[in-house]
């Protein structure tokens, strides 16, 4: 499915949310921003869970807003602060999904909680974090949904049960037309996972690349005083004075190593990226 976001605002006091993404069917777009971005936000806007005051929101060229009950049972949605009831257990939810969801994949579900090793009967507010954060993500693709939206799946799991998310994603998208569009502030995840990436920030879409030609053509000018003034700008986008010179972000690292071959260049990745939009001129 696709995912269409043009311009939807919402403000809260001095924060104002201003936001355009697209999500192409088939494909995981990544969206990076610290803590009060507009990462939620965003999110819960394109849920409905929040009221916005302009734009619009288009999912497969239709207006969510508008959505009947069976086209919203093709939305699978993790939240970071939402989750089920402490007292239920899986084997409570289970019939609770099956009346939810007209195509809930009830033995699907059943073994990858058996494979995850989640307790069938033991209670929800028992879980490790990572338990409970494999259960809200198996019950989002458990009842064939086309597009999921995860806010921060994978915050506070240690590797093992982040690589166990990260790799139901990827079974996930195995089938043609299919697309998340997804949060996290770990890099490694998205740089693996997405194939484009959106960073956030105070409510501003600020910059918007493939992942691929992040990593691969990005990266970070370490510049004495001296070879800052001389160096051509023409494809630095930003610039940050330290102590021992100048520290900038380009887009093409390739020409600067093959023109300035005395200049030290680090390959970027999305945190130094991220750093250097933020906090650069």
């Amino acid at each position: 499915m696709e995912l269409q976001v043009k311009g939807i605002r919402k403000t809260y006091g001095k924060f104002g949310l201003d936001v355009s993404i697209e999500v192409q069917p088939g494909q995981i777009t990544g969206l990076v921003g610290k803590n009060g971005a507009g990462k939620s936000t965003t999110f819960k806007s394109i849920l409905g869970l929040v009221k916005t005051e302009g734009g619009e929101i288009l999912l497969d060229g239709k207006p969510v807003e508008i959505f009947t009950n069976k086209e919203k049972e093709k939305i699978g949605v993790v939240l970071s602060n939402a989750s089920f009831s402490g007292w239920l257990t899986i084997a409570d939810i289970i019939p609770v999904l099956r009346s939810m969801y007209a195509e809930f994949e009830e033995e699907y579900f059943k073994e990858q909680c058996e494979k995850m090793e989640l307790p069938m009967k033991k209670p929800i507010k028992e879980f490790s974090t990572g338990m409970a954060a494999k259960l809200k993500v198996l019950v989002a693709i458990s009842h064939k949904a086309e597009f999921l939206i995860m806010d921060e799946p994978t915050s506070g799991l240690d590797v093992m049960a982040r690589n166990e998310i990260l790799d139901l994603l990827r079974e996930y998208m195995v089938e043609d037309g299919r697309s998340i569009l997804i949060s996290s502030h770990i890099s490694s995840d998205l740089e693996t996972l997405c194939d484009d990436l959106y960073m956030i920030d105070n409510g501003k879409i600020m910059m918007h690349e493939e992942t691929d030609v992040l990593l691969a053509n990005y990266g970070l000018l370490k510049l004495t005083d001296a070879q800052y003034e001389k160096i051509e700008k023409e494809y630095i986008l930003k610039t940050k004075k330290d102590n021992n010179g100048y520290v900038c972000l380009t887009k093409e690292k390739a020409f600067y190593a093959e023109n300035y071959p005395d200049v030290a260049i680090e390959k970027g990745n999305i945190d130094d990226v991220f750093t250097m939009m933020i906090q650069g001129e």
